[in-house]
């Protein structure tokens, strides 16, 4: 099965919801609009589909393989990073001043997702690089920035993040990693790390690992974290490869999914001390693991699409082939192809529908973020990024919880032939299951939106969103399409549930906190959902016009029929999701621990 870049959806996505001209209109951004866009996506897509892709099956059955201290990747893996370091590819969205090609998120989100449709495990290195990437940006010291940000902005060092210990998991107050200053700007680190993905490999030829570390005397606790650059080769002053510092893998992780990506335990100063330099401050190292953590976050839930979209293509492709029992409405006399059949067709359609929502929600978040960052005006910048801190849980909470549905509708559109491991349906729905762990399980996620997101500021952000959803509301009925019809009935019963939900959410994070967060999740995949059918109600009011106007006829068709699914079948669960939010927290708690 070969993989399809979704090209044309993710061009209609940012032209119509994310509205990739305006954002062009940002300094900096001149050249970025919806030409250069195509231009990017198709060439991304050859190497993704001709290159990556390949290599997704190879590496599940022939994966990382540790021995002597050395990892050894996927015969293929090595190259194939050669040709995406040497195309850019890995310094899209990043500065030119480091050698990067400073596009906007709303164009490297659409590659991010191709890349990891393409092979899950491979994209995994250069997520972490774009985490490391931007903690340096933001955080980094001038001689850090001159160091070691060229290298990684073009692929020529890849860089970790170094959270978890074996004490320490989502826990960061428990971190025992310690680091010595030596009174010449470096610091001595040691101890032990693990759940490093790519934190060994043989595809370039430095790793620059972030690591949180306590200084002697920091306060204990989260404040008294710190981060620290250690890379695997020290660097001399001419920027050339000096000594290997004191860290080293000591085993990798055997895993269900994601076989090819080297996940490492890690030690530090077995052997004296690693050296290390210090990322900004000392005792704000969580700040700035953060921002590589926000933007992890968001990255992982592009994940999630791009494995759903990816089981969808491979569900698609088999229920086309796949020959078993004549129709129910008699149209074919002979047993037929699967696609034939309402249930299967069901399931297809909600595939195809969670991928395009998803895909509409990150796209819309996309152009937030680089306003947020980029915009010249300052209230402008403040109110995309509201917008865009509120839609990173949903992002990543949402869409990967939604790509275990989809993968798993991959296996049982297969049938029993989708459990064999040689159909590669499984593989993917394997490899999912760490989207809804990694940077953050989905009820972390689901805290913060309940937390930060909502109780904090009284749920104003989440209002002033819902306010934003009745216009779309309104301008569907407006249009007088059944489907727009449809899509706006749905899309106000959701609408008016979730806030319910958030005044419910409001008057209880202090009253009974326990009440507000044993919702914490049905919250978050109630809002995702909800703000995903929202994009895709935009969609429909593009599509119309565009489809009286004769363009691309069958593609606007398919998006109306796909939207009005969303609707009437994934947007429709919001209600019960409220409910058992509103009224099902009690039961909640209300068995006894040691009854369980």
């Amino acid at each position: 099965m070969t993989y399809k870049a979704p090209i044309k959806d993710m061009l209609f996505d940012m032209e119509h919801l994310a509205q990739i001209e305006q954002v062009a209109q940002i300094p900096g951004f001149e050249d970025a609009g919806l030409e250069t866009a195509q231009a990017v996506l198709e060439e991304c897509a050859k190497l993704c589909e001709g290159v990556v892709a390949p290599l997704n099956v190879p590496g599940d059955l022939n994966p990382s393989s540790f021995k002597d201290g050395v990892v050894t990747t996927t015969p293929g893996f090595a190259d194939a990073f050669k040709q995406y370091a040497e195309g850019g590819w890995q310094g899209l969205q990043h500065p030119a001043d480091f050698g990067g090609q400073g596009l906007p998120k709303t164009i490297g989100a659409a590659c991010i997702e191709m890349l990891n449709s393409a092979n899950l495990s491979f994209a995994l290195c250069p997520l972490l690089t774009d985490g490391a990437i931007e903690a340096l940006l933001t955080a980094g010291s001038d001689a850090l920035k001159s160091t070691y940000l060229e290298k990684l902005v073009t692929g020529e060092w890849t860089g970790t993040m170094n959270l978890t210990e074996p004490q320490a998991g989502s826990d960061l107050a428990l971190v025992r990693t310690r680091a010595e200053p030596q009174g010449d700007s470096s610091y001595k680190v040691f101890g032990t790390k693990i759940f490093i993905t790519y934190g060994e490999h043989d595809m370039a030829d430095n790793i620059v690992h972030l690591v949180l570390a306590r200084v002697a005397g920091a306060p204990e606790g989260v404040k008294g974290i710190s981060l620290f650059v250690v890379p695997k080769f020290l660097v001399n002053q001419d920027g050339s490869l000096g000594k290997r510092n004191d860290v080293h893998c000591v085993s990798i992780e055997h895993k269900m999914g994601i076989k090819a990506s080297p996940t490492a335990v890690l030690q530090f100063g077995d052997n004296g001390g690693a050296i290390g330099y210090l990322v900004g401050e000392e005792n704000r190292g969580l700040e700035y693991m953060f921002i590589m953590m926000n933007a992890a976050r968001y990255a992982v839930g592009l994940q999630g699409l791009a494995v759903a979209e990816r089981a969808y293509q491979h569900a698609v492709a088999y229920a086309k082939e796949r020959v078993q029992s004549r129709p129910v409405d008699g149209s074919v006399k002979a047993s037929a192809t699967i696609i034939h059949h309402p249930d299967v067709r069901r399931m297809l359609m909600t595939m195809r529908a969670s991928n395009e929502g998803c895909r509409a929600m990150a796209t819309a978040a996309a152009a937030a973020y680089d306003a947020a960052h980029h915009h010249p005006d300052a209230e402008v910048r403040q109110a995309n990024q509201t917008f865009y801190e509120f839609m990173v849980p949903l992002v990543k909470g949402y869409s990967t919880e939604m790509s275990l549905e989809v993968t798993s509708l991959g296996v049982q559109v297969h049938g029993g032939m989708g459990f064999i491991e040689e159909t590669g349906a499984a593989q993917y729905y394997r490899d999912a299951k760490i989207l809804t762990i990694y940077e953050g399980t989905t009820a972390i996620q689901a805290n913060d939106l309940v937390g930060r997101k909502t109780a904090r500021d009284g749920g104003l952000t989440a209002k002033a969103i819902a306010s934003q959803i009745e216009k779309t509301e309104a301008a569907l009925h407006a249009s007088g399409t059944d489907t727009a019809k449809a899509v706006a009935r749905n899309l106000a019963q959701a609408r008016q549930a979730f806030v319910q939900v958030v005044d419910f959410i409001v008057a209880q994070a202090k009253a009974d906190p326990n009440a507000a967060y044993a919702g914490s999740v049905p919250y978050l995949m109630l809002t995702g959902n909800l703000v995903a059918g929202w994009q895709l109600g935009r969609s429909v009011l593009a599509a119309q016009e565009l489809l009286s106007k004769g363009q691309d006829t069958a593609f606007m068709q398919a998006k109306l029929a796909t939207a009005q699914f969303y609707a009437e079948h994934i947007l429709t669960r919001v209600p019960g999701q409220a409910d058992a939010v509103i009224n099902g927290a009690a039961s909640v708690m209300a068995l006894p621990m040691e009854l369980f």
